[in-house]
């Protein structure tokens, strides 16, 4: 490409628009330092890029292309003698007649105009001829005489149609096929629509038709891979993150997978998909899994108070840990007993998060169980001892056997295992230097979970794909157990009442956040530790889903611009999560 060309043209067509570098970039969401190394012939664009710049400026793709090499015409005819000759191999390959250049075309459409002209013609005459070869059969036992000859007939004239047009694209660059239908029609924003309806018809529905490269996100909107993994790197700069993982989910299956950025900044060493990150709070969501994995061996109802379950008083128990099972505070407790497994995963316990957070570190239940929404890490916990005192089990054996193994879930751990020193990941302060690697956390169902990023998107899998446990049982996890009305999650905004998330019905299920959007239900799980800031969103009516995991203290700064960017998801309440954007 002539990148002197095209930095003219794109600084012709800005200035006639009326647009300053500046306002481009916020039309298009190509960074303002692209914008300028384009302009200054300093970079060869992706092709995404420049489609994404032509939309904004209101203008064709190609009227910001310069010509290529002096070689184009050559590479122009190969390519065209590829879309007309290739279908000649269906005559003894079946259907080989339309896959074959239906494959080139979605592959070169877009690279000249040509392309895509040729190719659409050449894939509504050759589908057509399949049609024709159906209804010469049909003719061929139906029509004495004539269906005969019809059917003879069929072939050798389809053939020479196509070798006319082999031999006139390479005269004149022009095609000619009487008889086509127009499945598909030239610029047409129904094209892609109308292939899928193809492969279907031709028992290929399963092959998707964009290519690998293309990500649909939440409105049907398309993005490209390579602006994704641009936009994680201008993210990760810009808001200072030292290292970020992302995942998406399209069609309840990984699409994308891009890891950048550090494990140990100071030092720089590299952040990879199997470093262990600390999960924090990602822990309650798997928890939910399990719980719900005993409920459904009814091994615990989800509404029959926890105590009921044990021989004595909880707080009549020896503590077998530093501190999380000492529940010796609760003696004088009158409300403690009436707590469910529903109400500790739907954080409705009446529990602070942590008993330090209470004035004087002592635990208590600050509302009526099952009445108001607040967010508890005790009652994860509360509800965990209840468990392991029911088992004989531990969480970590629990988990094992229900949800770590089952799923090969092999890095992952409720507690710090030493083959975790040969790669795992420290949390960074805001100005960059690590935060202390706390490994002697005993295993706690709602934040000691030590997991990688590609072991996280095996659970998030198997949660898109209702693994593990029944329909009724992911029913159950994503429905609204507890509306929430507080202004945020935590801080002062936590006693303030607000009308603001009505629209999307934000409410609390079984260890996810659950919200409403027009593309179906969302759920969400996310962390915030000390240096470790994580985020997972799930459309399960979709089957699109996103995972972001950070080492970084500025990590939730920069969620909503990339949930909005790579998959359109600009419902996620990052406001009551306290997500506030980063500030250059």
């Amino acid at each position: 490409m002539n990148n002197r060309s095209l930095a003219e043209r794109l600084k012709y067509y800005r200035k006639s628009k009326g647009y300053s570098q500046e306002e481009l970039s916020h039309q298009t969401q190509v960074t303002v330092r692209t914008i300028q190394r384009i302009e200054k012939a300093e970079v060869n664009p992706h092709l995404n890029t420049l489609k994404s710049l032509a939309a904004a400026l209101d203008i064709e793709v190609n009227e910001l292309l310069p010509l290529e090499n002096p070689k184009e015409e050559t590479i122009k005819k190969k390519w065209l003698l590829l879309l007309h000759g290739t279908p000649l191999l269906g005559i003894f390959i079946p259907l080989c007649n339309v896959l074959i250049p239906l494959f080139i075309w979605i592959h070169k459409r877009e690279d000249n105009p040509i392309y895509d002209e040729h190719g659409i013609k050449v894939i509504n005459f050759q589908i057509t001829v399949l049609l024709l070869a159906v209804l010469a059969f049909v003719s061929l036992v139906t029509i004495e005489k004539w269906g005969f000859f019809i059917f003879i007939a069929t072939l050798p004239i389809c053939i020479a149609i196509v070798i006319f047009n082999i031999i006139y694209v390479l005269k004149k660059e022009k095609c000619y096929y009487p008889l086509a239908i127009p499945f598909l029609k030239f610029k047409s924003s129904s094209s892609l629509k109308s292939v899928a309806l193809l492969f279907s018809v031709l028992i290929f529905s399963n092959c998707a038709t964009k290519t690998n490269d293309g990500i649909a996100r939440l409105d049907g909107s398309m993005i490209s891979k390579d602006l994704i993994t641009e936009k994680m790197n201008q993210l990760t700069k810009d808001a200072n993150v030292q290292g970020l993982a992302v995942s998406i989910f399209e069609d309840y299956q990984l699409v994308y997978e891009n890891v950048v950025g550090y494990k140990d900044a100071p030092k720089k060493l590299e952040l990879t998909d199997s470093t262990n990150i600390y999960g924090g709070s990602l822990s309650k969501a798997v928890f939910s899994v399990l719980v719900m994995k005993l409920v459904e061996e009814e091994i615990i109802d989800l509404d029959t108070p926890l105590e009921s379950y044990l021989p004595k008083k909880i707080h009549e128990y020896e503590p077998l840990t530093r501190w999380h099972d000492d529940y010796t505070d609760l003696k004088t407790d009158s409300l403690y007993h009436k707590i469910t497994a529903r109400m500790c995963l739907a954080h409705t316990t009446g529990f602070a998060n942590w008993r330090f957070y209470e004035s004087d570190k002592k635990l208590k239940v600050n509302e009526v169980p099952g009445t108001t929404y607040g967010y508890s890490g005790e009652g994860f916990v509360y509800l965990q001892v209840v468990l392991e005192k029911i088992t004989g089990k531990g969480l970590e054996e629990l988990a094992q056997e229900y949800i770590f193994k089952p799923l090969q879930m092999k890095n992952s751990s409720y507690q710090w295992q030493a083959r975790f020193e040969k790669d795992f990941a420290y949390g960074h302060q805001e100005d960059g230097t690590t935060f202390h690697k706390d490994i002697d956390n005993e295993p706690r169902g709602g934040s000691t979970l030590e997991t990688t990023s590609s072991d996280y998107v095996q659970f998030l899998t198997a949660v898109l794909n209702q693994e593990l446990l029944s329909k009724a049982s992911y029913d159950e996890i994503f429905s609204p157990q507890i509306r929430i009305k507080s202004a945020t999650n935590f801080g002062p905004g936590a006693a303030l009442t607000t009308n603001k998330f009505d629209a999307i019905n934000l409410s609390y299920g079984l260890g996810w956040v659950y919200f409403e959007t027009p593309y179906g239900i969302g759920v969400s799980k996310g962390c915030h530790g000390d240096g470790f800031e994580h985020y997972s969103v799930l459309f399960p009516e979709t089957g699109k889903g996103m995972l972001i995991m950070t080492n970084s203290a500025n990590g939730e700064s920069i969620y909503k611009e990339l949930l909005a960017y790579a998959i359109a998801d600009t419902y996620t309440p990052w406001e009551w999560s306290n997500y506030i954007p980063y500030v250059k």
